[in-house]
C-alpha cells in the first residue's frame, strides 16, 4: 500500500516496489506485469499514478512495453563481450575473432551487413589515425546482428595508403577480416587501444538497434596500432546498453 503520509509522490512509492520486486526475482526477466487495473487494485492509486511509475521504470530501461499485449520486464545483457584474446591471431587465424568470438562463446548467430566508401579525415579521425584533416581514408561501416537482432553499429576507418588493392575494400574481408589483411600487406599490429563509454543514443541510433525508450548505448572506440607505433585503423562501435556486458581481464603485475 502507498504510504499517503510520507511526502513521497505516489508513484514513486509504486515505481520503488515494482523496482524491488524486479530486483528480487519476484517479477524475472520476459515476466510480464500486472495490468494497470491490477496494479490500481494493490496498490489503491489512480490509473495516471500507475502509468507515471511503469514510465519510471521505462526510462530506467526496467521495463518495456509492448502495444496490446502489456508491460514486460527487460532481459539482462546477453552478449558477453569478453575482452582477453578476442583480438589475436590465433583467434583471426581460426575466423573467431572479435564479433564471431562472441557469438561462439554465447552460442548466437552472427550475421553482418557492410557498406564500403571512402571519405576525408575529419579532425577527430586524423588526429586518432595521425594523419593530415582532409586525408583519404576508407570507411566500413557494418551492422550486426545476433540470431537477426542488431546488437551492434561499428565503423572502421583506415587510411586509403594502407587499404588500396586489397580487400579490405571489398564487403568480404575474408578469413581473419582487416587485421589479418592489414598483416599481409605488411602492416604489423602491436596492440590495441580502447576508449569506453555510454550516452543516450541518437533517433537514428535508437531505430537501428531497435532501443526501447530510456535506453542506453555503450561506445567503444578502438585503435589498432602498428608495432612501429603508426594508428592502423580507428573503429568506432556502438552497442545496445541492455544486450552487451563488457568483460576485461588482465594480470596483476
Amino acid at each position: 500500500m502507498v504510504d499517503r503520509r510520507s511526502g513521497v509522490p505516489a508513484f514513486r512509492q509504486v515505481a520503488a516496489d515494482l523496482r524491488q520486486k524486479i530486483s528480487a526475482g519476484n517479477y524475472a526477466p520476459g515476466d510480464q506485469l500486472p495490468s494497470e487495473r491490477e496494479l490500481t487494485e494493490v496498490y489503491d492509486v489512480s490509473r495516471p499514478t500507475v502509468r507515471d511509475a511503469i514510465n519510471m521504470l521505462r526510462a530506467e530501461g526496467l521495463v518495456t512495453s509492448e502495444h496490446g499485449r502489456g508491460v514486460f520486464v527487460r532481459p539482462p545483457a546477453t552478449i558477453q563481450r569478453i575482452a582477453r584474446a578476442r583480438l589475436s591471431r590465433e583467434a583471426r587465424a581460426k575466423n573467431k575473432g572479435a564479433f564471431l568470438a562472441d557469438a561462439a562463446a554465447r552460442g548466437f548467430t552472427p550475421s553482418t551487413s557492410v557498406k564500403i566508401r571512402f571519405e576525408e579525415a575529419d579532425s577527430r579521425v586524423a588526429e586518432h589515425l595521425a594523419l593530415a584533416e582532409g586525408a583519404e581514408i576508407t570507411v566500413r561501416d557494418r551492422v550486426m546482428r545476433a540470431d537477426g537482432l542488431v546488437v551492434q553499429l561499428a565503423v572502421s576507418r583506415l587510411p586509403r595508403d594502407f587499404t588500396r588493392g586489397t580487400a579490405i575494400e571489398e564487403v568480404d574481408t575474408g578469413k581473419g577480416g582487416a587485421y589479418a589483411r592489414l598483416e599481409e600487406a605488411g602492416h604489423q599490429i602491436g596492440r590495441f587501444v580502447e576508449h569506453v563509454g555510454a550516452r543516450m543514443p541518437t533517433p537514428d541510433e535508437a531505430t537501428l538497434l531497435q532501443l526501447a525508450e530510456g535506453v542506453p548505448i555503450v561506445t567503444v572506440t578502438r585503435v589498432a596500432i602498428g608495432v612501429d607505433g603508426r594508428p592502423l585503423e580507428m573503429n568506432d562501435m556502438v552497442l545496445a546498453g541492455d544486450r552487451y556486458e563488457l568483460s576485461y581481464e588482465w594480470a596483476a603485475d
